[in-house]
């Protein structure tokens, strides 16, 4: 897989697997990087520049820890795409803490898949906990996870 161009650059990078696929997603804080994750993980099934914001879907995910939080992230736009057949190409998140629970709330923009505009590029099967990693730095934070291909 090639690393993303134009409008996708610096919002996250691919992680070399033998496998599967791997990505790094970066933000100024971890909203912003759960945001580009997600953004990472439709890269892989599709060009995103082209899936415009026609659907908004709601999404509420509450964790006992940040990796969880992630995990079950993107596991829900693996799940909504699925399910819905929904491409997505752009999210807003906010992302809190309050004892001891973290929660994400937002939104997801895109449309459905259509095969005469939406080049079909690789299938994601699952989410994995494979070499996940979220780290953070004076200028911001990264999220790291791999997807079951």
């Amino acid at each position: 897989m090639n690393k993303p161009t134009g409008d996708e650059m610096g919002k996250f990078e691919w992680v070399e697997h033998p496998s599967d696929i791997g990505f790094r997603a970066f933000g100024r804080d971890l909203a912003e990087a759960f945001e580009n994750a997600g953004l990472a993980i439709f890269e892989v099934m599709t060009e995103t520049e082209k899936v415009e914001r026609k659907e908004e879907v709601s999404v509420e995910i509450s964790a006992e820890d940040e990796g969880a939080l992630l995990y079950d992230w993107l596991d829900k736009l693996i799940s909504i795409h699925d399910s819905k057949n929904l491409l997505f190409s752009k999210f807003d998140l906010k992302i809190t803490e309050k004892d001891g629970v973290f929660t994400l709330k937002g939104k997801a923009w895109g449309e459905k898949f259509d095969p005469s505009k939406h080049k079909s590029k690789t299938s994601v099967k699952a989410m994995t906990y494979h070499l996940m990693e979220i780290k953070r730095g004076p200028v911001g934070c990264w999220v790291q996870a791999v997807v079951d291909i």
